[in-house]
Protein backbone atom coordinates (compact mmCIF):
# COMPACT_ATOMS: atom_id res chain seq x y z
CA UNK A 1 0.00 0.00 0.00
CA UNK A 2 1.18 3.46 -0.99
CA UNK A 3 1.48 5.97 1.68
CA UNK A 4 0.76 8.90 -0.22
CA UNK A 5 0.79 10.85 2.71
CA UNK A 6 4.80 10.43 3.82
CA UNK A 7 4.97 11.12 -0.13
CA UNK A 8 2.92 14.51 -0.01
CA UNK A 9 5.50 15.40 3.18
CA UNK A 10 8.83 14.80 1.76
CA UNK A 11 7.60 16.22 -1.77
CA UNK A 12 8.82 19.95 -0.96
CA UNK A 13 12.16 18.34 -0.58
CA UNK A 14 12.18 16.31 -3.88
CA UNK A 15 11.32 19.69 -5.61
CA UNK A 16 14.30 21.40 -3.55
CA UNK A 17 16.45 18.46 -5.32
CA UNK A 18 14.95 19.49 -8.78
CA UNK A 19 15.83 23.01 -8.36
CA UNK A 20 19.43 22.03 -7.71
CA UNK A 21 19.28 19.55 -10.75
CA UNK A 22 18.37 21.97 -12.79
CA UNK A 23 20.80 24.52 -11.65
CA UNK A 24 23.41 22.61 -12.16
CA UNK A 25 22.70 21.29 -16.05
CA UNK A 26 21.59 24.70 -16.63
CA UNK A 27 25.12 26.14 -15.31
CA UNK A 28 27.31 23.33 -17.14
CA UNK A 29 25.45 22.89 -20.22
CA UNK A 30 26.31 27.12 -20.59
CA UNK A 31 29.82 26.62 -19.64
CA UNK A 32 30.12 23.57 -21.84
CA UNK A 33 28.93 25.51 -24.84
CA UNK A 34 31.81 28.25 -24.46
CA UNK A 35 34.02 25.55 -24.22
CA UNK A 36 32.89 23.91 -27.19
CA UNK A 37 32.85 26.53 -29.82
CA UNK A 38 36.79 27.29 -29.80
CA UNK A 39 37.60 23.40 -29.51
CA UNK A 40 35.24 22.53 -32.29
CA UNK A 41 37.12 25.18 -34.62
CA UNK A 42 40.45 24.21 -33.08
CA UNK A 43 39.52 20.50 -34.06
CA UNK A 44 38.54 21.60 -37.64
CA UNK A 45 42.04 23.63 -37.71
CA UNK A 46 44.87 22.40 -40.09
CA UNK A 47 47.35 23.23 -37.49
CA UNK A 48 48.53 20.18 -35.79
CA UNK A 49 49.12 22.43 -32.95
CA UNK A 50 45.90 23.36 -32.00
CA UNK A 51 43.95 20.07 -33.86
CA UNK A 52 45.57 17.47 -31.14
CA UNK A 53 45.02 19.38 -27.79
CA UNK A 54 41.29 19.62 -28.83
CA UNK A 55 41.12 15.93 -30.18
CA UNK A 56 43.02 14.97 -26.89
CA UNK A 57 40.42 17.00 -24.96
CA UNK A 58 37.35 15.31 -26.67
CA UNK A 59 38.83 11.81 -26.57
CA UNK A 60 39.49 12.30 -23.04
CA UNK A 61 36.35 13.02 -21.84
CA UNK A 62 34.13 10.89 -24.43
CA UNK A 63 36.48 7.94 -23.41
CA UNK A 64 36.05 8.08 -19.77
CA UNK A 65 33.14 7.79 -17.36
CA UNK A 66 31.48 10.52 -15.96
CA UNK A 67 31.70 8.89 -12.68
CA UNK A 68 35.41 9.06 -12.98
CA UNK A 69 35.66 12.83 -14.03
CA UNK A 70 33.70 13.44 -10.80
CA UNK A 71 36.32 11.88 -8.38
CA UNK A 72 39.31 13.49 -10.14
CA UNK A 73 38.17 16.15 -9.66
CA UNK A 74 36.45 16.30 -6.76
CA UNK A 75 38.67 14.02 -4.68
CA UNK A 76 41.39 13.69 -6.79
CA UNK A 77 42.25 17.70 -7.58
CA UNK A 78 42.71 17.81 -3.43
CA UNK A 79 45.74 15.24 -3.00
CA UNK A 80 47.45 18.12 -4.13
CA UNK A 81 49.08 20.61 -1.70
CA UNK A 82 49.67 23.47 -4.58
CA UNK A 83 46.21 23.23 -5.48
CA UNK A 84 44.98 23.53 -1.75
CA UNK A 85 47.41 26.42 -1.54
CA UNK A 86 45.95 28.47 -4.34
CA UNK A 87 43.28 30.55 -4.98
CA UNK A 88 40.68 27.74 -7.00
CA UNK A 89 41.12 26.14 -3.67
CA UNK A 90 37.83 28.16 -2.48
CA UNK A 91 36.12 26.75 -5.64
CA UNK A 92 37.69 22.95 -5.70
CA UNK A 93 36.46 22.87 -1.72
CA UNK A 94 32.90 22.66 -2.74
CA UNK A 95 30.73 19.41 -4.38
CA UNK A 96 28.52 21.86 -5.90
CA UNK A 97 31.02 23.61 -7.88
CA UNK A 98 33.26 20.29 -8.39
CA UNK A 99 29.76 19.03 -10.15
CA UNK A 100 29.53 21.50 -12.62
CA UNK A 101 32.89 21.57 -13.40
CA UNK A 102 33.46 17.84 -14.17
CA UNK A 103 29.61 18.04 -16.09
CA UNK A 104 31.08 21.57 -18.00
CA UNK A 105 34.07 19.22 -19.14
CA UNK A 106 32.08 15.96 -20.07
CA UNK A 107 29.55 18.15 -22.35
CA UNK A 108 32.07 20.53 -23.85
CA UNK A 109 33.46 17.54 -25.21
CA UNK A 110 30.51 15.81 -26.30
CA UNK A 111 28.92 19.68 -27.65
CA UNK A 112 32.24 20.33 -29.49
CA UNK A 113 31.94 17.12 -31.15
CA UNK A 114 28.56 17.67 -32.77
CA UNK A 115 29.33 20.83 -33.60
CA UNK A 116 32.50 20.03 -35.58
CA UNK A 117 30.18 17.18 -37.21
CA UNK A 118 27.15 19.71 -38.05
CA UNK A 119 30.32 22.50 -39.05
CA UNK A 120 31.61 19.86 -41.83
CA UNK A 121 28.30 18.94 -42.99
CA UNK A 122 27.37 22.37 -44.51
CA UNK A 123 27.77 22.11 -48.26
CA UNK A 124 31.22 22.91 -49.64
CA UNK A 125 30.12 25.44 -52.24
CA UNK A 126 28.07 27.80 -50.15
CA UNK A 127 31.71 28.84 -48.84
CA UNK A 128 33.20 28.89 -52.40
CA UNK A 129 30.17 30.79 -52.79
CA UNK A 130 30.14 33.02 -50.18
CA UNK A 131 34.58 33.92 -50.85
CA UNK A 132 33.82 34.53 -54.64
CA UNK A 133 31.39 37.72 -53.74
CA UNK A 134 34.46 38.50 -51.23
CA UNK A 135 33.32 38.21 -47.97
CA UNK A 136 36.25 37.32 -45.51
CA UNK A 137 36.61 33.76 -43.90
CA UNK A 138 35.38 35.52 -40.50
CA UNK A 139 32.38 36.27 -42.01
CA UNK A 140 31.72 33.58 -44.39
CA UNK A 141 31.92 31.60 -41.21
CA UNK A 142 29.66 33.74 -39.16
CA UNK A 143 26.81 34.43 -41.46
CA UNK A 144 26.91 31.47 -43.76
CA UNK A 145 28.89 28.51 -41.93
CA UNK A 146 27.49 29.07 -38.67
CA UNK A 147 23.62 29.36 -38.86
CA UNK A 148 23.72 26.06 -40.93
CA UNK A 149 25.60 24.51 -38.99
CA UNK A 150 23.61 25.14 -35.47
CA UNK A 151 19.94 23.66 -37.61
CA UNK A 152 22.28 20.85 -38.01
CA UNK A 153 23.30 20.35 -34.59
CA UNK A 154 19.99 21.14 -32.57
CA UNK A 155 18.81 17.32 -32.87
CA UNK A 156 21.49 16.13 -31.65
CA UNK A 157 22.52 18.52 -29.12
CA UNK A 158 18.97 18.21 -27.53
CA UNK A 159 20.21 14.57 -27.00
CA UNK A 160 23.00 15.82 -25.35
CA UNK A 161 21.18 17.94 -23.08
CA UNK A 162 18.95 14.92 -21.74
CA UNK A 163 22.17 12.78 -21.50
CA UNK A 164 23.51 15.60 -19.32
CA UNK A 165 20.47 15.38 -17.21
CA UNK A 166 20.57 12.28 -16.49
CA UNK A 167 24.34 12.27 -15.92
CA UNK A 168 23.45 14.91 -13.43
CA UNK A 169 21.96 12.06 -11.00
CA UNK A 170 25.99 11.26 -10.00
CA UNK A 171 26.05 14.42 -8.24
CA UNK A 172 24.45 12.77 -5.55
CA UNK A 173 27.95 10.92 -5.26
CA UNK A 174 29.58 13.85 -3.82
CA UNK A 175 26.57 14.84 -1.61
CA UNK A 176 25.08 17.33 -3.15
CA UNK A 177 20.97 16.72 -2.81
CA UNK A 178 19.81 16.94 -6.26
CA UNK A 179 16.68 14.87 -7.32
CA UNK A 180 18.61 11.19 -6.99
CA UNK A 181 20.46 12.60 -3.56
CA UNK A 182 17.36 13.82 -1.63
CA UNK A 183 15.15 10.84 -2.70
CA UNK A 184 17.84 8.45 -0.37
CA UNK A 185 18.48 11.17 1.81
CA UNK A 186 14.56 10.42 2.57
CA UNK A 187 14.62 6.65 1.87
CA UNK A 188 16.96 6.51 4.81
CA UNK A 189 14.56 8.13 6.86
CA UNK A 190 11.16 6.78 6.02
CA UNK A 191 12.36 3.07 4.21
CA UNK A 192 10.30 3.81 1.42
CA UNK A 193 12.95 2.76 -1.44
CA UNK A 194 10.07 2.27 -4.42
CA UNK A 195 8.18 4.61 -3.97
CA UNK A 196 10.60 7.16 -3.65
CA UNK A 197 12.65 5.99 -6.66
CA UNK A 198 9.37 6.15 -8.09
CA UNK A 199 8.87 9.80 -7.50
CA UNK A 200 12.34 10.75 -8.61
CA UNK A 201 11.66 9.32 -11.88
CA UNK A 202 8.49 11.16 -12.30
CA UNK A 203 10.62 14.12 -11.64
CA UNK A 204 13.36 13.11 -14.63
CA UNK A 205 10.64 12.07 -16.81
CA UNK A 206 8.70 15.42 -16.59
CA UNK A 207 11.86 17.74 -16.54
CA UNK A 208 12.72 14.83 -20.39
CA UNK A 209 9.28 16.23 -21.63
CA UNK A 210 9.86 20.11 -21.49
CA UNK A 211 13.13 19.47 -22.60
CA UNK A 212 12.16 17.04 -25.26
CA UNK A 213 9.01 19.54 -25.93
CA UNK A 214 11.45 22.55 -26.17
CA UNK A 215 13.77 21.67 -28.90
CA UNK A 216 11.17 20.22 -30.93
CA UNK A 217 9.77 23.54 -30.92
CA UNK A 218 13.28 25.11 -31.56
CA UNK A 219 13.67 22.73 -34.57
CA UNK A 220 10.27 23.63 -35.84
CA UNK A 221 11.19 27.53 -35.36
CA UNK A 222 15.10 27.66 -37.09
CA UNK A 223 13.45 25.16 -39.90
CA UNK A 224 10.64 27.08 -40.56
CA UNK A 225 11.67 28.53 -44.05
CA UNK A 226 11.54 24.84 -45.23
CA UNK A 227 8.01 24.34 -44.10
CA UNK A 228 7.65 27.46 -46.78
CA UNK A 229 9.66 26.44 -49.34
CA UNK A 230 7.86 23.04 -49.67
Amino acid sequence: MIDFATIWKYLPKIIDGAITTIELMALALLIGAVIAVPIALMRLSKNRILRWPAYGYIFFFRGTPLLVQIFLIYYGLSQFEAVRESFVWNILREAYWCAIIAFALNTGAYTAEILRGAISAVPKGQVEAAMSVGMSPVRTFRHVVFPQAIRIAVPAYGNEVILMLKGSALASTITLLDITGMAQTIIARTYMQTEFLMVAGLFYLGITFVITRGFKLLESRINQHLKMVN
